[in-house]
């Protein structure tokens, strides 16, 4: 409506006519325009930003509890190898101790003759 208003008066001011106080209200509500204009897209890039923030923020604290659950699963496999070493190493033992029960025994029992 105002670009329409502002051809109006460009045509007038061709012409014989010229409409100050017109001007002045069109310059008024062009730069209340402005004004107006320039707080709406500042409280939407504000939203958009604090959206931002959150959803950043939201990623980040997932990030770090994933990165303790992997913490996490590799101190439980690092326990679980350990303890899978010293199992096989007290089997071992126990195998050996056998081993050398029964060869005791069969070298004992071939001294008899």
């Amino acid at each position: 409506m105002r670009s329409g208003v502002e051809e109006m008066l460009a045509e007038q001011a061709s012409g014989e006519h010229e409409h100050p106080e017109l001007r002045q209200e069109l310059d008024a509500i062009r730069d209340e325009l402005q004004r107006e204009t320039r707080s709406y897209v500042k409280k939407r890039v504000g939203k958009a930003e604090k959206r931002l923030d959150k959803r950043i923020s939201k990623l980040s604290s997932q990030t770090s509890q994933l990165q303790q659950r992997i913490d996490q699963v590799e101190q439980d496999r690092k326990y679980a190898e350990w303890r899978l070493h010293a199992n096989t190493e007290q089997m071992l033992d126990g195998l050996l101790r056998e081993v050398r029960s029964i060869a005791d025994s069969l070298e004992r029992g071939s001294r008899r003759p």
